[in-house]
C-alpha cells in the first residue's frame, strides 16, 4: 500500500524535523540530516525514534 503524496509532503523527522524521503521500494523513510531510516509498515510509516535505523 503505497504512502500518500500530500502525506509525504507534510511528514518530517522526529528527531531533528528534516524532511523525509521514501526510498524505491517504499519499506523505509528515510531522513538526509540525521542518517535515520524509519520503517513502512503496509503503508504507516513508523516514526518512532527508538524503533528507526541508522544508514550509510
Amino acid at each position: 500500500m503505497p504512502i500518500d503524496d500530500e502525506l509525504l509532503e507534510i511528514l518530517a523527522c522526529p528527531k531533528c524535523k528534516g524532511k523525509l524521503q521514501l526510498t524505491v521500494d517504499e519499506s523505509e523513510l528515510r531522513c538526509g540530516e540525521c542518517r535515520l531510516s524509519y520503517r513502512v509498515d503496509d503503508g504507516i510509516p513508523i516514526l518512532l525514534i527508538d524503533e528507526a535505523t541508522s544508514y550509510e
